[in-house]
């Protein structure tokens, strides 16, 4: 129950009025449940015909005789007045106003804890999806993105229907409990005591069985993660998976886990389950206990404890049994609901390692050069970038060349710090970029990758993502650069087209262009342009190739390319091998040098 009120602490500072009110109006409605039940005293003993007429009315105090001495000196004129009938009938009003006041601010009391309950859940949500795009891209290599979308979405529901759905009973039934276990020892001291030895023995049962449901439930969120895991990566490679006939191979996959989660949650909700089955029948042999034990005590004649007094203590017994079992329920919800936290906990709690320091500097533009200096990069214990250094000034294009896993994206990657260099530095005008603002350094970049990253929204919001206040001229601007006013144009909406999951809907070409054009509208100082053509045809190649002439005029940009006829005319031409540079040179200067460029050049030309 610790990490359940650690929790609450981090998340309810924000609303402490409504929880002033929550706690006012469930005392309130506490008291009222005493005052029903007491006014049942006097019914009962009308009925009954058990009270005494009392004609001396003495000073009001707490004290329980003086109280039901002048309750009853009123009864006895009210008797006398009307009848006992009607005396009932007044009596039976004062529990009905009492019961309508408790009911009223028990109302009161959900309608407030429903906006702390909602609230915090939303809190939940932003914070872990905040984390979420917050790390690095480093955290999720060693993450599948089906667990992390359950952690989101999965966790986060059970946490929102089993921890805060539990709020509630924790704000409100210890108060009602409290509240009427004093009325009870008010009413009778020694049955009171006596109910005091038989509930912690029903508490200590209870609580060992929902200590049980937390294991259970944290491996039943993680299998959910597998199961989301399947599916995500079985609509992303839908065409693979067809293409191979691999759809039992992939449905028996996915039984298998889904088997799994199964057995795992009939384990899980059998045991949850149990919880109201056990509370009521622990309920139950304590109500007769008590009743035995109060009852032998009137058989005997004990004057301390009358008829009427006994039903109405009973009665109150009553109201604590129900918030006595939902407490227990809620006990096994926490249980289940903290497991899931502990999940979301997990990615809430992970290292940044790509962060700022409190000194950042700001930089606004960039002037003169970018500098690599002795820059060592490994992944876990494989050195991918080895002692590498490259000076780039300013408005020059340098091409990066060299076979697959030589490390090009790596090094490119390093410049807007998606991953920090372990050895060496990087520098912007002579500024080391782990001294930048974060926000300012990748301001000063744009990136045009191999595969053209959209969201299922219109090719206008594609285009002006992560550009605030962009003009429609602008927009249609930069379209144009980009080779890409003319297809839009022609498409059913226009600019407000929805292009489908990923831009499912374009061409691979028209991705491209897309996505040049949101590099052209932020009009970064730096290019980082990742094999922007090696995954289209010819006539796609050619329009995109256009574009991007366009977009690297009078910028610094830096290309990596398969197809080196792609970067003939850059400035400088890097070939990497096995993590270092081993040739620079421009085109013509690297085929003299009859090096690995060359031979690269070679058997694309063959």
């Amino acid at each position: 129950m610790k990490d359940f009120f650690r929790v609450l602490r981090i998340y309810l500072p924000p609303y402490k009025a409504k929880l002033a009110l929550t706690f006012l109006f469930n005392l309130l409605a506490a008291f009222f449940i005493v005052f029903s039940m007491l006014a049942m005293i006097p019914m009962l003993e009308v009925i009954l015909k058990d009270s005494e007429e009392v004609t001396t009315l003495v000073e009001w105090s707490m004290n329980k005789d003086d109280l039901f001495n002048n309750i009853n000196y009123y009864i006895t004129i009210l008797k006398k007045q009307y009848g006992p009938e009607t005396t009932l009938l007044y009596l039976g009003l004062f529990g009905v106003v009492g019961t309508l006041l408790k009911t009223g601010f028990t109302y009161l009391a959900s309608y407030t804890i429903t906006g702390i309950r909602n609230g915090v859940t939303r809190d939940i949500r932003k914070a872990i999806y905040n984390k979420m795009i917050e790390l690095p891209l480093g955290f999720y290599s060693n993450e599948r993105k089906g667990d992390m979308m359950a952690r989101s979405t999965a966790d986060v529901q059970e946490v929102e229907t089993s921890v805060m759905s539990s709020l509630d009973m924790f704000l409100k039934n210890p108060i009602i409990i409290i509240v009427v276990l004093g009325s009870m020892f008010y009413v009778s001291v020694e049955l009171t005591l006596f109910v005091f030895l038989l509930l912690p023995i029903a508490g200590f049962i209870i609580g060992r069985i929902g200590k049980s449901l937390k294991k259970t439930s944290r491996e039943g969120q993680t299998k959910l993660g597998y199961i989301l895991g399947i599916i995500e990566e079985s609509l992303s490679g839908l065409r693979i998976i067809k293409a191979f006939n691999a759809e039992r191979r992939m449905s028996g996959r996915f039984t298998k886990d889904v088997e799994s989660y199964r057995r795992t949650m009939n384990k899980l909700q059998r045991r949850r389950h149990l919880a109201h089955p056990t509370s009521e029948f622990l309920g139950t042999i304590v109500f007769v206990i008590i009743l035995w034990y109060g009852g032998s005590l009137i058989l005997n004649e004990d004057k301390s404890l009358e008829m009427s007094t006994f039903f109405a203590y009973l009665g109150m017994f009553y109201q604590i049994i129900n918030p006595a079992k939902a407490f227990s329920q809620a006990t096994y919800s926490i249980q289940k609901g903290m497991a899931a936290y502990e999940r979301i906990e997990a990615v809430l709690d992970a290292d940044l390692d790509i962060k700022e320091h409190d000194g950042s500097e700001e930089i606004e533009a960039f002037k003169d050069k970018i500098e690599y200096r002795n820059i060592d990069f490994a992944y876990e214990d494989v050195n991918v970038i080895k002692d590498v250094s490259l000076t780039i000034p300013q408005g020059k294009t340098i091409a990066l060349v060299g076979q697959s896993g030589s490390g090009k994206t790596t090094f490119v990657d390093l410049l807007p710090r998606f991953y920090d260099v372990q050895k060496g530095g990087i520098f912007i005008d002579g500024k080391n970029i782990k001294d930048l603002k974060l926000f300012d350094l990748r301001e000063l970049m744009g990136n045009v990758n191999q595969e053209a990253i959209l969201f299922n929204d219109s090719i206008y919001n594609n285009i002006t993502f992560g550009v605030e206040n962009a003009t429609e001229e602008e927009v249609i601007n930069a379209a144009k650069v980009a080779n890409a006013h003319d297809f839009i144009t022609a498409s059913e909406d226009g600019y407000q087209t929805i292009i489908g999951d990923r831009g499912s809907k374009l061409s691979g070409g028209q991705r491209q262009r897309l996505s040049i054009a949101r590099a052209i509208l932020k009009n970064p100082p730096i290019l980082i342009l990742d094999e922007a053509t090696s995954a289209l045809d010819t006539e796609s190649e050619r329009l995109v190739q256009d574009a991007l002439d366009n977009l690297m005029k009078n910028r610094t940009s830096l290309v990596i390319a398969h197809r080196l006829s792609t970067v003939r005319n850059a400035d400088m031409i890097c070939v990497f091998n096995e993590g270092k540079i081993v040739e620079t040179g421009t085109h013509d200067e690297l085929i003299e040098k009859d090096g690995i460029y060359k031979k690269l050049h070679s058997m694309q030309m063959s």
